[in-house]
């Protein structure tokens, strides 16, 4: 039996954009999962907006692994992964402690690993096609070009604000 494997060349080869200057960095990131989008702010002005798609099962605040759902409240960004399985990623500080002893208080797992990312690696032929459909696991899904604009602007301890 043979094997074809399909290897995405812009995966394969991608090198991760550098952060732009402080100046035209986000100083904050908003989501709003009911208007599916994605912006980028300084000093309140608005750097970017991305239409996005979000977890499968996206209404209602993240309560534990596996729910699909993307969570809500506010948080940080927890580090960039250029190496990351989808098109780079910002990895969402969620769950907070406090949401992490909740959880444990009721015997179940709060789930983890939210991140504001690109299409999988292989996938990028996808482009705006992915945004017909909530997708992730419970984050953040854009295109793999929004991606790259995004994580140039956006450094490690970004305040993020997911609404419903």
């Amino acid at each position: 039996m043979v094997a074809l494997v399909v290897v995405d060349q812009r995966q394969w080869l991608r090198v991760a954009p550098p952060l732009v200057p402080e100046p035209d960095r986000a100083d904050r990131i908003l989501v709003e999962k009911a208007a599916r989008r994605l912006t980028l702010l300084r000093d309140g002005r608005v750097l970017a907006t991305d239409p996005v798609s979000l977890g499968f099962s996206p209404e209602g605040q993240k309560s534990r692994a596996g729910d699909g759902r993307t969570p809500e409240g506010t948080y940080a960004i927890a580090y960039r992964n250029p190496r990351s399985v989808a098109h780079l990623s910002l990895k969402v500080s969620y769950p907070t402690p406090e949401q992490a002893r909740t959880a444990a208080s009721e015997g179940r797992a709060p789930g983890g690993d939210i991140m504001i990312h690109g299409l999988f690696n292989g996938l990028s032929w996808l482009g705006p096609l992915h945004r017909r459909v909530d997708w992730t696991n419970g984050c953040v899904g854009v295109t793999n070009a929004e991606m790259e604009a995004i994580y140039a602007r956006v450094d490690t301890g970004t305040p993020i604000e997911i609404r419903p």
